[in-house]
């Protein structure tokens, strides 16, 4: 075997492990409690496991080390920020698919082998997630400096909270949100009484997460790694604005697609920070950043950088 028939599937190997770690890390805790009626499984949102966080949106939504550029910082609040996005969001073609076909994704995917440590790895990821939630996401990986290094076409299932190295058989949500309100009161009163479901392991206080005022928040967040048509994304960006904590990262952000943009640091993640960010010109969405704080110290470990969202029939079909 040669070196190339290794190194790609060693990596897929650990990119896909430590994606679906990370996507099981990413609940949020929810400090407000208050009584809440029987929790509904997102019907067109996005479980936690199986997608890769792209905010695929799908971001989802590549994944990208991204630094700080030579750009003055942005002057604009999180909440003006997101309004942009909004608008921008207004004006993107809209994707109609049938139930029985695919949401395709591509992004650049960057992370360290260890939270903290080690160098970037850097791969192109192509993903199939289905429209109707019929069928098991599928992805194919490549690092970023081998063009024909592509590995083969893998399903993926959800893990088990109580055992992460246990695969689920359940079948994810659907990963297109055709119907969603495009009104930011509705969409705020249609996500309290439907919300993500997180998967929280058995010693999870569920009344407490999902009951949270925040929770609707973070179910939004969720539906970035499926395709939101333009005015139901334009409504969830103009509810993100709503949310408190939200503040502009200080400085440019450049991703692995050369981008320039602006960063938003999200509330409510425990020993790190999630970014979103925007395009610095148009605000268009381009992904997302996450770090982890260790010993007081800041350190970037996975990112994510959409490249391009379509809709196809098959897993493997390419746009």
């Amino acid at each position: 075997m040669t070196r190339r028939d290794q190194s790609p599937h060693g990596f897929e190997e650990q990119l896909l492990a430590d994606l679906k770690a990370h996507v099981v890390r990413r609940a949020e805790p929810v400090p407000t409690a208050r009584t809440v009626g029987r929790r509904v499984r997102l019907p067109r949102g996005w479980r936690l496991a199986g997608a890769f966080g792209l905010a695929v949106a799908l971001a989802a939504g590549g994944l990208t080390v991204q630094t700080m550029g030579d750009r003055p910082a942005s002057t604009a609040s999180a909440a003006e920020i997101f309004r942009l996005a909004a608008d921008a969001a207004r004006e993107q073609p809209e994707l109609v698919a049938r139930p029985e076909q695919y949401v395709f994704t591509e992004f650049l995917a960057t992370m360290r082998e260890f939270p903290d440590s080690g160098p970037y790895r850097t791969s192109r990821v192509q993903m199939w997630q289905s429209a109707g939630g019929l069928a098991h996401a599928q992805a194919r990986y490549r690092p970023e400096n081998e063009p024909d290094g592509w590995g083969e076409l893998r399903v993926l299932r959800p893990n088990d909270p109580a055992d992460p190295e246990k695969e689920l058989d359940a079948l994810p949500s659907p990963a297109y949100h055709g119907d969603l309100p495009t009104d930011p009161d509705e969409l705020l009163r249609y996500l309290r009484e439907h919300p993500v479901d997180l998967h929280l392991p058995e010693s999870a206080d569920e009344q407490a997460v999902y009951g949270g005022e925040t929770m609707p928040y973070t179910t939004a967040r969720s539906m970035l790694d499926g395709y939101v048509p333009p005015r139901a994304l334009a409504a969830l960006f103009e509810l993100l604005a709503r949310e408190p904590g939200a503040v502009v990262v200080p400085g440019d952000v450049v991703d692995a697609a050369g981008r320039h943009g602006v960063a938003i640091r999200m509330p409510g993640v425990i020993g790190g920070s999630r970014d979103f960010v925007f395009d610095r010109d148009t605000h268009v969405y381009l992904g997302t950043r996450d770090s982890v704080v260790r010993n007081g110290r800041e350190s970037p470990f996975s990112a994510t950088a959409l490249l391009r969202v379509a809709i196809v029939d098959r897993p493997g079909q390419l746009p």
